[in-house]
């Protein structure tokens, strides 16, 4: 059987270069306007996805513009179900003007990686996925909260790693806040990629083999060699035979 993988970017973000990655990719995750992104960069990006026939996904975060969604917050149940409520709400209204259909959702920053570990904030968010729309596809960190709490409530999902970052010894990604969060160097990050999808697996900063469930690609559209590492993981897989399509 021909192996196939979804390549997903986060995008929206007010970078220059969400025009180039968008062939090379087969799923968007379009910022809500609350970390990044503007209802102007929202449909402007929708419509580079619906040219491209990219599948399209809302990447609701913190409403901290300042820190680009990435420093962590404190809400309540009531807050976290309504911040994501009221994001999916913006892009489907903007979805729905360019007459496409919404895909996915897939948490960003500090609001990712507190689900990812913390099982009531994934159920809270997963929830308010299910209730806007019980068939969009929740995308969360693979082995993580968001997956697990996302699948006992009926969603479907999508296992993600990534690219450009680090793993730990438990699955977890390397913080950002310490040195080797990033991969810089567009050989490994090819290894690593191939490593996950034939194998499920991949070496922790250690050297230890995890395994995990490789559904779902992020290249970052906001790195240094975004644009390079999407070009060369795109070659690279279709070398290997590997098709990429979105969930």
């Amino acid at each position: 059987m021909t192996k196939q993988i979804d390549l997903n970017c986060d995008m929206g973000e007010g970078m220059d270069n969400d025009a180039k990655l968008m062939p090379l990719i087969s799923s968007a995750n379009i910022a809500c306007g609350y970390h990044a992104g503007s209802d102007s960069i929202m449909r402007a990006t929708v419509a580079l996805a619906k040219l491209s026939g990219v599948s399209i996904g809302a990447h609701p975060g913190f409403a901290d513009k300042e820190n680009f969604g990435r420093t962590e917050m404190q809400l309540s149940s009531n807050e976290l179900y309504q911040l994501i409520w009221d994001q999916l709400t913006l892009m489907q209204t903007i979805t729905q003007e360019a007459s496409v259909a919404m895909h996915h959702v897939k948490p960003h920053g500090a609001l990712y990686n507190m689900a990812a570990r913390d099982a009531v904030m994934a159920r809270i968010i997963c929830q308010a996925v299910k209730d806007f729309d019980a068939n969009l596809i929740l995308y969360g960190l693979s082995g993580s909260y968001l997956i697990s709490e996302a699948k006992a409530l009926g969603l479907t999902t999508a296992s993600e790693v990534f690219a450009d970052r680090t793993y730990q010894d438990n699955g977890s990604l390397t913080p950002r806040s310490q040195p080797n969060a990033m991969i810089q160097d567009q050989a490994s990050s090819l290894a690593q990629v191939l490593q996950m999808i034939q194998e499920q697996t991949v070496v922790s900063v250690t050297g230890k083999t995890i395994p995990l469930s490789a559904e779902t690609i992020c290249i970052h559209g906001d790195g240094p060699h975004a644009l390079s590492f999407a070009q060369q993981i795109n070659t690279a897989l279709q070398t290997a035979s590997i098709k990429i399509q979105s969930r």
